[in-house]
């Protein structure tokens, strides 16, 4: 018989953090209607991404003085962002929802430490909110070899309820929130929409100059409607793009 294994990938931001919390520090009601506690998660790990701001680390660490648990470190042999792209030659593909960088960078890391755990019954902790139901049915049927809990779900909290508890519990919550930006993606994530491109480039000049050179190199584009280096700054509204979570989408994109 395999023995049970409970893991909680944390992507350095607010829900995923929250969804481990929840489960190992809330109370949840059984299907008698009781109050109880969940078996704890087991393992915590965090994907290393040289694109991700530095604070992320911070927060990584202070999660771990919160949860009294060590949290492991991967990383891929790719590293950055930018060697993914000019190793793959293409940014992605937004019609099919393909990014070498979360297949390289994430799948890949997942699938190998999936592999050596293979002996184990693992049940994944993540971190949708009660509005993201139908993202929750869509996981569960596309990766029906794992059990899955979703704690914020049980618990109805939004997102807007996990930064709260953060503040509640005085964890201080990732800088690019403070800055602004909807996630704690990569700085300068590939998969940000017009209004993004420009605040990057107003917030981290560098890294859009890096990833407009990037787009010329390799002849790819990042957004639809131009090159960076075309992009007028008054370009874009943050109201008409997409958050895109990519702690969590990315490791869903690996079985959709």
């Amino acid at each position: 018989m395999k023995k049970n294994l409970k893991i909680c990938w944390l992507s350095a931001g607010v829900s995923s953090f929250i969804a481990g919390y929840a489960n190992d520090c809330l109370t949840f009601l059984d299907s008698n209607g009781n109050q109880c506690r969940r078996k704890p998660v087991d393992k915590y790990i965090y994907i290393d991404i040289k694109d991700q701001h530095p604070d992320s680390m911070r927060f990584i660490k202070d999660c771990e003085t919160v949860l009294g648990k060590e949290v492991e470190i991967l990383q891929s042999e790719y590293n950055s962002v930018e060697n993914v792209i000019r190793t793959a030659g293409m940014i992605g593909n937004n019609r099919n929802n393909y990014y070498p960088c979360t297949n390289w960078l994430k799948k890949r890391v997942r699938k190998e430490w999936e592999y050596e755990h293979s002996d184990y019954d693992i049940t994944y902790i993540w971190g949708f909110d009660r509005n993201e139901q139908e993202r929750a049915d869509r996981l569960c049927e596309s990766m029906p070899e794992f059990k899955h809990e979703f704690p914020l779900i049980d618990k109805l909290l939004s997102k807007q309820d996990c930064h709260s508890i953060m503040e509640q519990i005085g964890l201080k919550r990732p800088y690019m929130y403070d800055l602004g930006y909807q996630n704690n993606n990569c700085v300068g994530c590939v998969k940000g929409g017009m209004w993004y491109w420009n605040k990057i480039r107003k917030d981290f000049p560098d890294v859009f100059e890096a990833r407009a050179k990037l787009e010329r190199d390799i002849g790819h584009s990042i957004l639809k409607q131009c090159y960076l280096d075309e992009l007028e700054p008054d370009r874009g509204r943050k109201s008409d793009e997409i958050s895109t979570d990519c702690g969590i989408m990315c490791y869903m994109n690996m079985y959709f």
